[in-house]
């Protein structure tokens, strides 16, 4: 394998996906952390990388990542791109006026919000024991997804845009926790993004959903997302911050 190591959460599909595969290509090896264990073989048929590896991993669970993590003890990861991610849509309260289940919307924090910092406080915890490297004395950097949604919140996004703006204020506390270690924390912001299951909508529905960014009046490219990744990482300048990559769109409320 390569001997720059990332980490990927939910890199089986979607802008997880398109960060492993620009890692792969900007010759990292790259550890999917990712529950979907029948895609993942997929994932990997594809990619066909003696620099990819899968490990089975509930972000949730302490446990889960810790064991993940002691399988690659051997390694010195570098990066860590946290997409694992859910988005469901529920209102405060329904056509009937029933409330939202607080189940409901705890599980979209513990994935999303929960998790992440969950698998950065792991992986933090792996890259501080890394030998420094350059000028910088740089020992690894941590990127979290947030998205558009947590600074422009739609009706029925009240879990998922908390989920997401609590992703956006972690970065800066964090990035400054672990400046003392040479570790950097940043966060991208994803607007509408072209995803497998969005391109394959109907052209008049992509025109649609597209009707709001400003400029280029198109979806965004999950490889445009994979991009920022991988300048974040070459750039280490950029610390505590969340870059939106929206086209300047700004949501509706629905």
């Amino acid at each position: 394998m390569s001997d720059k190591y990332a980490i990927v959460t939910g890199g089986c599909s979607g802008l997880g996906l398109a960060t492993v595969k620009k890692l792969l290509a900007e010759h990292w090896s790259v550890v999917i952390f990712d529950l979907n264990e029948a895609e993942s073989e997929k994932v990997l048929d594809e990619l066909n990388s003696v620099n990819c590896l899968f490990e089975k991993v509930d972000v949730t669970s302490g446990t889960s990542v810790e064991n993940a993590l002691a399988k690659h003890d051997d390694k010195a990861f570098r990066l860590l791109v946290n997409c694992a991610g859910v988005a469901p849509a529920k209102r405060t309260l329904d056509r009937d006026g029933n409330p939202i289940a607080l189940e409901d919307f705890a599980k979209v924090i513990q994935i999303n919000l929960i998790g992440s910092f969950n698998v950065a406080r792991l992986v933090a915890a792996a890259m501080a024991k890394n030998p420094p490297q350059g000028e910088d004395n740089s020992r690894g950097l941590i990127v979290n997804t947030a998205s558009v949604a947590g600074y422009d919140g739609q009706i029925g996004q009240t879990a998922y845009a908390s989920s997401k703006a609590g992703l956006i204020g972690l970065s800066l506390p964090m990035a400054r926790d672990l400046a003392p270690v040479g570790i950097r924390v940043n966060c991208v912001a994803p607007g509408i993004m072209g995803t497998p299951m969005l391109l394959a909508m109907p052209e008049k529905v992509q025109t649609a959903l597209a009707s709001n960014v400003q400029h280029p009046k198109r979806l965004g490219l999950p490889e445009e997302f994979a991009k920022l990744v991988i300048h974040m990482e070459e750039n280490t300048y950029i610390n505590g911050e969340t870059i939106r990559l929206d086209g300047a769109l700004r949501m509706p409320p629905k």
